[in-house]
């Protein structure tokens, strides 16, 4: 099965221009921890977390109407592409610690992949679940060992 199989193609994202505050505005509206963030060219650049917001924006004390998303996102995004597996979505989710995966096409953004979304098909089921336990165990940094499940 394929990411695109399953992916959420309307994806709510913003761009590097809008205010800090839009952002939280959305997060909160759709009950939503991360919104992924394009280039006026639908390129993906970036995300803004909630997290990213508090630590970056408020912490700071910056104006979170008057301060761009560009300047407290985090630049470094984890991204798959539409044709790639789900084993391979939830291998890299596992290992980079993300419930949701943002899916590019030629660099723009053309959907979105969460955990949820794998564990609502039944084929996935298996690689959600795997997933979801490998971040789990991650909780605040500490990492167990694989084997720690079998305990």
């Amino acid at each position: 099965m394929l990411v695109s199989d399953i992916m959420n193609r309307n994806v709510i994202s913003a761009y590097t221009h809008d205010s800090v505050l839009t952002a939280a505005k959305v997060l909160s509206r759709e009950c939503i921890g991360s919104l992924p963030v394009c280039h006026e060219d639908d390129t993906l650049c970036g995300v803004i977390t909630d997290r990213d917001i508090v630590t970056r924006c408020v912490a700071y004390d910056k104006d979170p109407g008057a301060t761009p998303i560009s300047e407290v996102m985090t630049r470094h995004v984890i991204s798959i592409g539409r044709n790639a597996s789900i084993k391979k979505a939830a291998a890299l989710m596992s290992s980079e610690q993300i419930r949701r995966l943002p899916v590019v096409e030629h660099d723009k953004l053309v959907g979105i992949l969460s955990l949820g979304d794998m564990a609502k098909n039944r084929d996935c089921e298996m690689e959600a679940a795997s997933a979801l336990t490998d971040i789990s165990l991650n909780i605040k940094g500490i990492n167990f060992p694989k084997d720690y499940r079998e305990v």
